[in-house]
């Protein structure tokens, strides 16, 4: 199968570096986002009663749960609409090698489309919530897994500097064009 050729524009990053208030900002100027699966379904099981070691306790089917929902979020996006992702199939990729989890299925997923463009965050200093329960050093090696997983799919990764949200804002803007 082809890969699908998209107008969609990628934004990730090791979690705490601030791609969520982008998205937002984005979305406040008007602009199609798809916010976060991750951060969405444990949102949602929190509601439920669940704990977070509760969510996250099968991390392998936890990962599964998110390429899947990522897969059918994409499926339903039209390759044409400019649209803002916070992560993509490919966050998978590097999600599933950090956890020790076979990588074929979401290295697979990840040729389904091609982004227009893949911008990663740099990371601020970690800080928890109610969502995170990964540290500092975790937050590295995903930084160094997303580069290289977006890096083996031959994708040419901006990085962003850390900057205030309207300025990262304009940055990804004018880099679009």
């Amino acid at each position: 199968m082809a890969m699908q050729q998209t107008n969609w524009i990628v934004i990730t990053g090791a979690p705490c570096s601030g791609k969520t208030s982008v998205i937002c900002a984005l979305e406040k100027k008007g602009y199609s986002v798809v916010h976060e699966v991750a951060r969405a379904l444990i949102d949602k099981a929190l509601q439920q009663g669940l704990s977070l070691a509760e969510i996250k306790s099968d991390e392998s089917a936890f990962e599964y749960r998110i390429l899947e929902e990522k897969e059918k979020i994409e499926a339903g996006l039209s390759p044409t609409a400019l649209i803002f992702l916070d992560r993509a199939i490919p966050d998978s990729l590097a999600y599933f090698i950090h956890a020790g989890l076979d990588p074929d299925l979401p290295l697979k997923k990840s040729r389904l489309y091609h982004y227009k463009k893949i911008f990663l965050f740099e990371r601020f200093r970690f800080k928890r919530d109610k969502v995170r329960i990964e540290d500092e050093i975790i937050a590295e090696k995903l930084d160094r897994l997303l580069w290289e997983s977006y890096q083996l799919l031959k994708y040419d990764v901006i990085r962003v500097p850390v900057l205030p949200v309207a300025e990262r804002t304009e940055y990804i803007l004018s880099r679009i064009q």
